[in-house]
């Protein structure tokens, strides 16, 4: 009997073998790596992905996770083996005064769905609301309020998994606390996420977004580090753009509580900051309006086309005295041009100390930067992807040596070594999880950490 034939045997009715589905788990948002599972599996319980894990585990099967399907290099992806598709296990189980328990299927869109109405939302948002919960939180999650709170994995409480054994665990800071930290921002190598406790605070009726913009770089990060480690601002992200000739100008977006008699007090922002005041940008909106406000754009690049082509993309954590001569060798790099005419660079401030999941691996400092280079490739020309994926590798090699390290949700071949450096000094412990929790070596196997 075959592979394919025992698992159709054992899960016939949970199990999808037909080309539409096999296609859909074999390809991801990056669209630069095809690989084939044997079965897609849609569990209807947490039972269902205890049986999948304990009977791949044994046999050695490989098995990843599908939520959003964001993955931008296969990583989601099992070939010869079953992808969970968690979109059958999305409900929102309960939202109570400083909590929401969730299913790690559901999106943040679901998430904010059912909290907003009790005036209550996560401390940090990723930009896009589409992405799962459970996707998020095992790369770790950065979005405009981490500034202040860290990732949003680090709003977790507590989190139901179930390891590459099949084993059934409920973990947090306080009970199997290990295990907890090496599943938040641990990219899926030790346990499948099903459910999880997330931390709620109050959120605003309503916004005012500020979008401020500068010439000059220095002034642009100098603001940025003020608004970060002082925390005057509800969000703070921001991007580089490109201006005339070679030139770039810089774009902070930074965010305050609304009310209808005015923004709540946020000091002497924005008056004391070194921004171009003719060219200021300010806008109310409700806070679902603003947290939601990637919708738009994505609803403009399905019917262009866009974002169902290739997305080479690139994230990088730079040490803040790196910033400024590192953004601007790589903006001029040729390598990277195309980003004046198709693509979104993010440039914006962390606090090193704020971000508190152990497996998140971060450059020294005090204050970091966030250096996203997000590309569109063209959607005919294999090539020209694959030039790109190595203008990565290029720009990811020169950023070590400054410091810097990725932020692992890359368009970026990396092999073990790389990633034995990358996580540096916390190899061991990760080394020493994935042995206990997922001793066959079945999960989540497309980050390429171990063969």
């Amino acid at each position: 009997m075959t592979v394919l034939d025992s698992l159709v045997s054992r899960f016939d009715d949970l199990l999808l073998t037909d080309p539409t589905a096999l296609a859909e788990a074999a390809t991801d948002f990056g669209r630069l790596v095809v690989r084939p599972p044997l079965g897609v599996l849609r569990p209807r319980c947490t039972a269902d992905v205890v049986e999948a894990l304990a009977y791949a585990g044994p046999r050695r099967i490989p098995v990843a996770v599908h939520g959003g399907g964001h993955s931008l290099y296969g990583q989601g992806q099992a070939p010869g083996g079953i992808v969970i598709d968690m979109n059958t296990m999305n409900t929102v189980v309960a939202v109570e005064q400083d909590r929401a328990v969730v299913e790690a299927g559901a999106s943040w869109r679901d998430v904010l769905a059912a909290t907003l109405p009790y005036g209550l939302t996560p401390p940090v948002l990723t930009d896009y609301l589409g992405a799962s919960v459970g996707g998020v939180l095992c790369a770790g999650g950065l979005g405009g309020g981490s500034h202040r709170h860290g990732l949003v994995a680090d709003s977790v409480l507590e989190l139901e998994v179930v390891t590459g054994t099949g084993e059934h665990l409920t973990c947090s800071p306080r009970r199997h606390r290990r295990l907890f930290h090496a599943v938040l921002a641990g990219l899926g190598q030790c346990a499948v996420i099903v459910r999880t406790t997330l931390r709620l605070v109050p959120a605003p009726e309503l916004v005012r977004r500020h979008c401020l913009y500068y010439t000059d770089l220095d002034s642009y990060l100098a603001d940025q580090r003020r608004l970060a480690l002082h925390g005057q601002v509800l969000h703070l992200e921001g991007q580089a753009r490109p201006s005339g000739g070679p030139d770039w100008r810089y774009m902070m977006e930074a965010v305050v509580p609304h009310t209808e008699a005015g923004p709540a007090d946020a000091g002497d922002f924005p008056d004391s900051l070194r921004h171009d005041r003719d060219a200021q940008e300010i806008t109310d909106l409700t806070y679902a309006e603003f947290t939601d406000r990637v919708a738009r754009e994505e609803a403009m690049l399905r019917v262009t086309g866009e974002w169902s082509r290739p997305h080479p993309w690139l994230n990088l954590l730079l040490p803040e005295q790196t910033v400024p001569a590192f953004v601007r060798r790589l903006l001029a790099d040729d390598d990277f041009r195309d980003l004046r005419t198709n693509g979104l660079v993010l440039l914006y401030p962390l606090v090193a100390d704020r971000l508190r999941a152990p497996l998140l691996r971060k450059p020294p400092g005090q204050l970091l930067y966030l250096f996203a280079l997000l590309r569109t490739a063209p959607a005919d020309n294999p090539r020209k992807a694959a030039q790109m994926v190595a203008a990565n590798r290029r720009a990811y090699q020169q950023a070590r040596t400054v410091g810097a390290v990725a932020y692992p949700i890359n368009a970026l071949p990396m092999t073990p070594d790389d990633w034995q450096a990358h996580y540096g000094p916390l190899w061991d412990s990760l080394v020493r999880a994935k042995s206990l929790h997922d001793p066959h070596g079945i999960l989540t196997t497309g980050h390429g950490l171990w063969t």
